[in-house]
Formats: C-alpha cells, structure tokens, sequence
C-alpha cells in the first residue's frame, strides 16, 4: 500500500472513531440532563422556566462536543491536511 492509500484508510479509521467516542459522551450527557431537569420540574414546577431556561443553555453546551467532532470528521475525509505534503513529496 502507497502512502497515499495509508493514510486515506487511516483518515477513515480515525473519522470513524471520533464520531463513535465523541458522540457517546454527549449522548450520555443529555440524557442524564433531561431526567434531571424532569426529576426537577416534578418536585418544583413553580421554577419550571428557570430549569427549562438553564437546561437548553446547558444541552447547547453538551451538544456543541459532538458538533466539535463531527467537524473534525470532516476536515480528516475531505480536507486532509496530509494530503498535500504526500502528495508535493513524492
């Protein structure tokens, strides 16, 4: 295999890996985060617009992880950075 096979399969394997473990833990995190503010909202539902308010500022926050690896998932298929040296150093 070439270099520029290698690191077109190791680019999928690592895109492929990132969205795996980086979309566990915001799953998990979200998740965890509704049932607290249910849990909330059943024992105070006078305070229903704090919690609801501070939960969708929070989930925003949790979200924006995934979003950070996907984006990196991205540029590793369609913009390898290593692409250009492999290729200009043949």
């Amino acid at each position: 295999m070439d270099n520029i096979g290698l690191i077109g399969a190791a680019s999928i394997v690592v895109s492929g890996l990132t969205i795996a473990i980086g979309s566990i833990g915001p799953a998990l995190g979200e998740g965890r985060a509704v049932a607290q503010a249910l849990s909330a909202l059943a024992q105070q539902p006078d305070e229903a617009n704090t919690i609801i308010r501070t939960l969708f500022v929070g989930m925003a926050l949790v979200e924006s992880t995934a979003i950070y690896c996907f984006v990196i998932t991205l540029i590793l298929i369609f913009a390898n950075p290593f692409w250009n040296y492999v290729i200009t150093n043949q």
